[in-house]
């Protein structure tokens, strides 16, 4: 959605031909990788178990789960990071590196450049709580589902499981960067996203139709989301727009079958 080669994403992965197909695969998506290369941890893998429109998956982290600061940091790499106006991070990483993710926390708050942060998992706010707190101040923008929402509600003592008293409950954190205000989104499958800016009322954008018949795959759904959102921030676009992007993303993810 975004100009060929404009983005840039890093991670692990080992020498071996499953970050061959990745390589192939970036490249024709004009994505920039770059990788740290650990010599002997294979390349993750996911297998995906789907039942109607019920899925499963059962991961093998592999060398994404040695991603170390040593690699942000390099001279290389961290040229690449004074050099994006905006950063997401996926909640998935508090479990590998959480140095790396206050690094670029960080350098947001202190040069006032967007930093995006997905829940990605209710076990997240569940079993790496502290990580979590960490990097809270920083969010400027607070991505979850309705399960991850409901998770972080139970595991911070927020006793409501209204789904817009807690957008309004992340949206009002303390933050950092007090020059932004915090939006926090929440998506419900097909009910309509949840939005909350500064910890004001709620705002509620009806999701983009879709025949359940044509639903292959919700895997990477919430992922599509937050690229079509965070795409729309980084063209400039209005808060509804990047909502309908986001939503439009998920729309036609769910209709293909693997992460194609």
């Amino acid at each position: 959605m975004l100009p060929p080669n404009s983005v840039v994403y890093l991670g692990g992965v080992g020498d071996d031909k499953y970050a061959a197909i990745l390589h192939d695969a970036v490249k024709t998506a004009g994505l920039r990788v770059e990788y740290r290369v650990d010599k002997t941890q294979p390349t993750g893998r996911c297998g995906v178990v789907i039942t109607d429109h019920n899925r499963s998956m059962c991961t093998d982290l592999g060398a994404a789960n040695h991603y170390d600061l040593d690699h942000l940091k390099s001279p290389e790499v961290w040229k690449l990071v004074e050099g994006a106006t905006h950063y997401f991070v996926g909640g998935y990483h508090l479990t590998v590196c959480p140095p790396a993710i206050m690094a670029l926390a960080e350098e947001a708050a202190k040069n006032d450049k967007a930093f995006v942060f997905s829940l990605s998992a209710p076990f997240i706010p569940q079993f790496f709580k502290d990580p979590l707190d960490a990097t809270a101040p920083y969010w400027d923008y607070v991505i979850g589902n309705e399960t991850e929402a409901l998770s972080y509600a139970e595991n911070h003592g927020l006793e409501t499981k209204d789904i817009k008293e807690i957008a309004k409950a992340l949206a009002s954190l303390p933050k950092k960067n007090t020059k932004r205000e915090r939006v926090a989104i929440i998506t419900q499958g097909t009910e309509p996203t949840i939005v909350s800016v500064g910890g004001e009322d709620v705002q509620e954008f009806k999701v983009h139709a879709i025949d359940s018949k044509l639903i292959n795959d919700t895997t990477g759904a919430g992922d599509a989301f937050a690229a079509g959102f965070t795409a729309g921030l980084v063209a400039g676009e209005s808060l509804a727009q990047c909502i309908d992007q986001g939503q439009w993303l998920a729309k036609l993810s769910i209709q293909e079958l693997g992460p194609s």
